[in-house]
């Protein structure tokens, strides 16, 4: 089977795909409670003749694996959904279940898209004598960005060679620069209850302590890389005023370009609790929350991904979709649109169709995160989009989750899956290919890599 026969059979499975998007985003899972979408996904593999392989300890994870021998691919996948972002594909806010979750983020389509390149290739090693194996991985919660950390916790990738990944976004883009490593940690402070009016001075305020910690945090963003962030929310802090509240807690996140840069920050976040419960005459517990790496990029993988990229074209759409997806654009506010514009270039047309240049990404900055930056501390990994939604409708928004659940969103799915056949056809048929992204992987520092996560 050539790989534009492989690309056909992809094609030809653009029925199921699209059932998969559908059923998906029908059924909206958040993470940690995607039991129904992660038993859909294991049955179709399972009955296309894949092996299920389960993590005892993580419920909705799992991978489907088939072939035999080397290289061994990992298709990553996902399928957890938004909370109160529950929308009706229409273009105006409208949910389709009050108050529930949706897919504001694409996860229905991920999966599904990396579901059916799985498929599509074990048809062509069905067919072929190549030596490989596939493996689909189910991927739970990304939007809490420690599934993929469990994963790794738990040996979930051994034996893996390589992996691959994609994200739902507005445009057929290559990534060549990372993702942000990223940390979560919480500050309980614990003091003494007492009138605030009667006896304010046998009162320890907890909630004192929140604040100090908080001006401390904000006089500390002066003083670390220019690249980093620290955001954070008070989770409690009282109840009535007319009480000395004894229980007060906070919650940060620290980003950085490395996870090195993240744990240094953590450790000054965590003086300054510390300087804080001193003042206050308070006691402080640091809990400690998961943490997702960097994105390691991969210059020989993104290249072979954009070639993928170009041999399957632009996407081309039908005059309703484009008008669905004018009327989309026509919601978002005007500054928004035009940075997005700037970004991806202005057009007549709300849908990015074309393939963006190897090396757009190199006038962005990327100040997200994603657990599937653990994935490339472990392998090489590549990392891409293609047009799921309008250009200027964001992830985590209605627009977004209401293009998800169209068939703009299907063909971006299916899109995505040509795109993984072709890059894994060139991994099992072209050693010198796969050998040169493995040897960039071999050259890269070893940051001594441990999952940020305990049981």
């Amino acid at each position: 089977m050539t790989k534009q026969n492989l690309v056909r059979t992809t094609d030809e499975l653009a029925p199921l795909c699209s059932s998969m998007c559908k059923k998906l985003w029908e059924n909206p899972e958040c993470g940690g409670y995607e039991k129904e979408s992660a038993d859909y996904l294991r049955g179709i593999l399972r009955d296309e003749g894949f092996i299920i392989v389960n993590e005892e300890k993580l419920k909705h994870a799992f991978y489907a694996e088939y072939g035999s021998g080397k290289p061994v691919i990992a298709i990553l996948g996902e399928y957890d959904a938004l909370p109160g972002l529950s929308q009706k594909v229409v273009a105006h806010k409208e949910p389709a279940a009050k108050g529930k979750a949706g897919q504001a983020c694409g996860h229905n389509l991920l999966g599904s898209g990396s579901a059916t390149a799985a498929i599509a290739l074990k048809r062509y090693l069905e067919e072929e004598e190549v030596s490989g194996t596939i493996r689909f991985y189910g991927c739970p919660e990304e939007e809490l960005l420690s599934g993929k950390v469990k994963m790794a916790y738990f040996h979930m990738f051994h034996g893996c060679d390589l992996a691959i990944s994609w994200h739902p976004m507005c445009a057929t883009v290559v990534y060549d620069e990372g993702y942000l490593a990223n940390a979560s940690v919480k500050f309980h402070f614990k003091g003494k209850t007492s009138h605030a009016a009667f006896a304010p001075e046998r009162g320890r305020s907890a909630l004192d302590a929140v604040e100090l910690m908080s001006v401390a945090s904000n006089y500390l963003r002066e003083h670390i890389i220019d690249k980093a962030r620290i955001h954070y929310t008070t989770d409690s802090g009282g109840l009535p005023p007319n009480v000395v509240p004894d229980h007060a807690s906070s919650w940060y996140f620290a980003r950085a370009p490395y996870m090195s840069q993240v744990r240094d920050i953590l450790r000054r976040l965590e003086l300054n609790a510390r300087g804080a419960a001193m003042m206050t005459e308070t006691e402080v517990t640091v809990e400690k929350g998961i943490g997702c790496y960097e994105m390691r990029c991969n210059h020989a993988f993104a290249d072979l991904t954009h070639k993928n990229m170009e041999e399957v074209g632009a996407l081309e759409y039908t005059e309703e979709e484009k008008e669905f997806a004018g009327k989309l654009q026509e919601t978002v506010d005007e500054a928004t649109l035009s940075s997005e514009q700037k970004l991806y270039g202005e057009r007549e047309e709300a849908l990015a169709s074309g393939i963006y240049p190897r090396d757009f990404w190199k006038q962005a900055t990327l100040n997200g995160s994603s657990d599937s930056g653990d994935i490339s501390q472990i392998m090489p990994m590549n990392m891409f989009t293609t047009p799921c939604w309008p250009i200027g409708c964001a992830p985590h928004t209605w627009q977004a989750a209401a293009s998800t659940g169209s068939s703009i969103g299907a063909k971006g799915a299916l899109h995505a899956a040509k795109i993984i056949v072709g890059i894994v056809y060139d991994l099992l048929n072209d050693p010198e290919a796969t050998e040169k992204i493995m040897q960039e992987f071999r050259q890269l520092e070893d940051n001594g890599y441990q999952p940020m996560f305990e049981e």
